[in-house]
């Protein structure tokens, strides 16, 4: 009787999507009875890419992402799958709000409040974020007409056009750069928002959206025992769980330490040829590119230049966290929030802030406080890290009334690690999966082509793995 072949694959890059490419591939090759090797290489000492977990002092200090969104189910699911979803913490129910800074003051997100416009009338109307100018405007939503084309508008422009130049510098411009890490003028709203779209379209009004959208919700929550999740979702010991338990799927397949140059595809049985920066050469039959879009276009740019300029179309910003570890004491804030974000207008070094410890539970010890400050790329460049922490420790000991040194702190820098979705960002990412779509195992994956969060990176490495399984 004859035996199967076996299968090679490779996984190019060691992040939370080439982790959750090899997994499904490892999985579903079993499901469906291919025999297949599989090979992660990683070009970095460690595995898991920006999700990093430090444990010091009793602190849990994240370097990357500290949770992921619910709502979207690739990650949950993926958890549920791995059995690491007992180990789940959701948010803090009791303080879930945030704040944004006005004249240097922390002032409540008003209740109701979504991103860019209000979901209730009251919170809205006390707010002294906006004036009283900038609250009239907003309303002005509940009239305009939505706009016919809006494939090349920007969020800016969205936002400005419904509900005011205020609206979005004191509230969309730092909400949306504390998940971009940019100030959004130039995103694409159909690429990274698209549901603000679908709101004006089917409501005729953002405002009158979130208000039946609020309704809804409550409602929902009335008729059922509640969600089982909370919004957003880390681990007791941090969001490097996933990481492990994934990387543990592996722990004889992966290569640290290992950069590839090249790729090329054998003319024979059009299998790739992986070339390593010692030229040293490795063989496969499916081969998954999960890394940055500047990386993978290095990578192929002699096999597939097309493809190369096309990734290279699609920039990357950096950013800079400090995590700041404090005695309870030595802060007057109540910390009666999550965080707070920061316009650009305010003229600080930071993006926004996090209160970790208050977020989720276990982060300090009892009678201490971490919080985590976003620098972004503007303000880290060509300036010393020394200084980048300085201002840091400033601004936020400005705002929370802070007098003394932190106990420590921990810097954490990602260079040219987010993904930026600018206005015709779709057009790119079809030309490129048009391009792939018929190269015999190949593709790509990661946070550059449909979602930057860690539910759409798994959902990327997911369906990359099941197209080369799929591939002819």
């Amino acid at each position: 009787m004859m035996t199967k072949q076996h299968k090679r694959a490779i996984v190019i890059g060691g992040g939370i999507t080439g982790l959750s490419a090899a997994y499904r591939l490892k999985n579903e090759a079993a499901k469906r009875d291919i025999p297949l090797n599989i090979k992660i290489l990683e070009a970095s000492n460690r595995i898991g890419g920006v999700i990093k977990t430090e444990h010091k002092d009793g602190f849990v200090i994240e370097h990357g992402p500290d949770a992921f969104i619910s709502t979207k189910p690739w990650a949950k699911e993926l958890c549920e799958e791995l059995g690491i979803d007992q180990h789940f913490i959701g948010t803090n129910s009791k303080v879930r709000r945030s704040f944004v800074v006005r004249n240097k003051k922390l002032i409540p997100v008003p209740e109701g409040f979504y991103m860019m416009a209000p979901g209730s009338f009251l919170p809205f109307i006390k707010t002294p974020i906006f004036s009283l100018k900038g609250k009239l405007r907003i309303l002005l939503d509940l009239f305009i007409s939505p706009k016919e084309n809006t494939d090349t508008e920007s969020v800016a422009d969205f936002v400005r056009r419904r509900l005011g130049t205020e609206a979005f510098e004191r509230m969309a411009q730092p909400m949306i750069g504390g998940i971009y890490t940019s100030d959004a003028e130039n995103l694409s709203l159909k690429a990274t928002f698209p549901r603000f779209l679908e709101m004006e379209k089917e409501h005729g009004s953002i405002i009158k959206a979130l208000i039946k959208q609020k309704k809804k919700a409550s409602q929902t929550t009335k008729d059922t025992s509640g969600p089982r999740y909370s919004l957003f979702l880390s681990f007791t010991n941090g969001m490097q769980t996933i990481v492990d338990t994934l990387a543990n799927e592996f722990s004889e397949c992966i290569q640290l330490n290992t950069t590839v140059k090249t790729i090329h595809q054998n003319d024979t049985d059009m299998s790739w040829q992986v070339v390593f920066d010692d030229d040293t050469t490795v063989e496969t039959d499916l081969l998954c590119i999960a890394l940055p879009a500047p990386h993978a276009s290095c990578i192929i740019k002699n096999v597939f230049p097309t493809i190369a300029e096309k990734l290279n179309d699609i920039p990357y910003t950096s950013s800079t966290t400090v995590n700041m570890a404090f005695r309870r004491v030595d802060i007057t804030h109540p910390l009666n929030g999550m965080g707070f974000v920061v316009p650009i207008k305010e003229q600080l070094n930071l993006i926004g802030c996090s209160f970790s410890s208050v977020k989720f539970e276990n982060r300090a010890p009892e009678d201490n406080v971490l919080i985590r400050a976003f620098v972004g790329e503007n303000t880290s460049q060509n300036i010393d890290l020394k200084d980048v922490v300085s201002e840091a420790i400033n601004d936020v000991s400005g705002l929370l009334g802070i007098e003394t040194d932190p106990i420590f702190t921990v810097v954490s820098q990602h260079h040219q690690s987010m993904a930026q979705y600018l206005v015709g960002h779709q057009n790119i990412i079809s030309d490129i999966q048009a391009s792939i779509k018929n190269i015999k195992g190949f593709t790509l994956a990661g946070n550059a082509y449909t979602g930057i969060g860690i539910p759409d990176c798994i959902h990327s490495g997911e369906q990359a793995a099941l197209s080369l399984l799929n591939s002819p």
